[in-house]
């Protein structure tokens, strides 16, 4: 059984009146589209994923070679 999609702020199911046209998907309202939107700027959510200077340069050179500036090696 399929189950429904949650607004994943309030963990109601998302109607069928929700799509991705609604422009709130996919949260259930304007009001969680909103609270989201606060978490995410005081920093309550993050990608954290560690880097080493290998890898740092390594993205760096698939960008096309853009420096940062006072980066030294």
């Amino acid at each position: 059984m399929i189950s429904p999609r949650l607004c994943p702020v309030c963990e109601k199911p998302l109607g069928p009146e929700v799509t991705s046209e609604s422009g709130c998907f996919p949260f259930c309202s304007r009001r969680c589209q909103q609270i989201d939107l606060l978490r995410w700027s005081q920093g309550k959510y993050a990608i954290v994923e560690p880097l080493s200077p290998d890898q740092v340069m390594e993205q760096l050179d698939k960008e096309g070679g853009k420096e940062l500036e006072g980066w030294e090696e």
